[in-house]
């Protein structure tokens, strides 16, 4: 008598769910205690202009939707103020998170759909700025932005904000570089090796 064939065994792929816990740097960022309460997104400054709540896109995590957690502007509209980790009664990692699904959607370019797609663009901006400068340069950024994604408001912006601004000491024309800035590079380069972005 033969024994029966032993099936193969294949390797099971991750979840949306695990590939989201895998990709967050830190450890564990907790995603699994949601409750739903809704903290977060009673907490957060702009919660009104995020398509889903920070609590439904964990539900929609979970549900495996990862096309619809990536096209979502809500990532996009997170200011990284850190309010909702205070507040969050499960102590979940939701800045960190949104920070994961922001790299997500970049990387598989569904924030290209997203109503927020001209975000991904600003965030490259503001970080070759602190690279290059240390700080955030604001009239750089924004001309940039506004030539690119919205010409016509670059003028009214320029021509309102911008000069009152100016006028107040509020802005700089030119960028200005921190002290030490190769030791904040240093600090950035170790920061993308632990990331694995090196």
């Amino acid at each position: 008598m033969t024994a029966a064939p032993t099936p193969s065994l294949r390797p099971r792929a991750p979840t949306f769910f695990e590939q989201v816990i895998a990709a967050t740097p830190g450890g564990d960022p907790h995603l699994e205690l949601c409750i739903q309460c809704g903290t977060c997104g009673g907490s957060c400054p702009s919660g009104a202009d995020m398509e889903h709540s920070p609590r439904r896109i964990f539900a929609m995590i979970e549900a495996g939707m990862k096309e619809d957690v990536l096209r979502s502007n809500t990532p996009w509209y997170c200011v990284s103020c850190y309010y909702c980790m205070v507040r969050c009664p499960q102590d979940i990692h939701i800045t960190d998170l949104m920070y994961t699904l922001k790299r997500m959607a970049i990387a598989e370019g569904y924030y290209q759909e997203s109503s927020a797609s001209d975000a991904s663009d600003f965030s490259t901006t503001f970080i070759e700025y602190v690279e290059n400068y240390g700080r955030s340069f604001e009239l750089g950024l924004a001309t940039r932005h506004h030539l690119r994604h919205h010409p016509l408001s670059a003028i009214k912006m320029a021509t309102t904000l911008g000069l009152g601004m100016w006028r107040k000491g509020r802005m700089d024309l030119t960028p200005n570089r921190i002290q030490d800035l190769n030791g904040l590079k240093a600090i950035l380069a170790k920061a993308k090796e632990l990331g694995g972005e090196a």
